[in-house]
């Protein structure tokens, strides 16, 4: 049940972080988004990729893992890279960002594929959305948009990715096709993680706390 109930609860976390924060984008936040940027990007080198590569032609995962790549730069036209942090929504907007939502709940929805029992890819997803699910959270909140906007929007971006872990555990056409949806996750995780350890910094000094943050992740991913 995990695998299921964790996704949700890092938006739950996301969301009682941005009351509490209550500033955008606060120091805590651009360490928790390095931290969990370094852990996605080591437990998808450590559990995901090899995974893959055992199960498919080399060349052929290079191709899908580039294409996951390519996708989410896709996504990210619409989205403005929310997925990994920027969350551009103006006080005075009322139109509902339909864009954004759609482009992250694609997002979401595909990053629930390589959840399983057996693997700890969920941790990764959990610890990636908390932070993304505080931003969102913070950016909604001061728009003009009614609580019961909000609302939908927070609850059916926390379902998308349980649902896209029931669709890859239930089907059996998914199956058949699991491992190069995987791959394209890959691709997905790969483009994310590192947008965030790069864009975490100012002006590309070195900063010993987001080294740290960089550390644990690597570290804590490589024990479980």
């Amino acid at each position: 049940m995990n695998k299921f109930i964790f996704p949700i609860l890092a938006v739950i976390l996301g969301v009682v972080l941005a009351f509490l924060t209550k500033k955008q984008k606060s120091w805590n936040t651009k360490l928790l988004l390095s931290f969990s940027g370094a852990f996605l990007l080591a437990l998808t080198l450590f559990e995901l990729l090899p995974e893959v590569y055992e199960h498919l032609d080399t060349k052929l995962t290079g191709l899908f893992i580039m294409c996951g790549i390519m996708l989410q730069i896709v996504l990210e036209l619409f989205s403005k890279g929310a997925e990994h942090g920027h969350v551009h929504i103006h006080k005075e907007e009322k139109a509902f960002p339909w864009l954004l939502f759609i482009s992250l709940c694609i997002h979401s929805f595909l990053e629930g594929f390589p959840i399983h029992d057996h693997n700890d890819m969920v941790y990764g997803v959990l610890v990636h959305k908390i932070p993304i699910a505080t931003l969102i959270t913070l950016f909604l909140f001061q728009s003009s948009f009614s609580k019961f906007k909000i609302g939908i929007f927070l609850v059916v971006f926390a379902a998308m990715t349980p649902l896209g872990t029931y669709i890859s555990n239930t089907s059996t056409v998914i199956a058949d096709y699991a491992h190069v949806i995987n791959a394209i996750v890959i691709g997905i995780f790969f483009h994310i993680s590192t947008t965030i350890l790069f864009e975490s910094g100012e002006g590309h000094k070195f900063n010993m706390s987001k080294f740290i943050a960089i550390i644990l992740g690597v570290g804590i991913a490589y024990l479980i």
